[in-house]
């Protein structure tokens, strides 16, 4: 498998430094897409704040990526869902943390989420 940047470089605005525009994905044997992903314990219940929740989030796509023998180097899209705008750059560095130096295409979006003690869900599709 081959994953290639593509980052037009005119004719569209630019990708600030911690995303591309696009990635394409050259002979993946397999696709997996993840549903929406909470900051939840293993019992279902929220984290206590906002940081707590994007480690479980994290520590939890990477259980989901593991039991498909992938990692977080195989995230080839990932899409965040905030309760509040004040979220982004915490859930951009947990991201870039998580991520190390690899760039991906990447949407944030502030919505209302289904329980009020959820704070942040993030899906992702990897591939391998």
């Amino acid at each position: 498998m081959e994953m290639i940047v593509c980052n037009p470089q005119e004719g569209v605005y630019a990708a600030t430094p911690d995303y591309v525009h696009a990635m394409e994905v050259r002979q993946p044997e397999r696709l997996l897409f993840v549903s929406g992903t909470m900051g939840l314990d293993e019992a279902g219940v929220a984290g206590a704040d906002l940081d707590m929740q994007l480690k479980l989030i994290w520590s939890n796509l990477k259980r989901i990526l593991a039991e498909a023998h992938m990692g977080t180097g195989n995230i080839v899209r990932l899409t965040s869902y905030l309760r509040d705008a004040a979220y982004v750059e915490a859930n951009q560095n947990a991201r870039l943390a998580a991520l190390g130096n690899r760039r991906i295409p990447t949407t944030a979006i502030v919505v209302e989420t289904l329980s009020d003690d959820w704070l942040v869900e993030i899906e992702i599709i990897a591939a391998a």
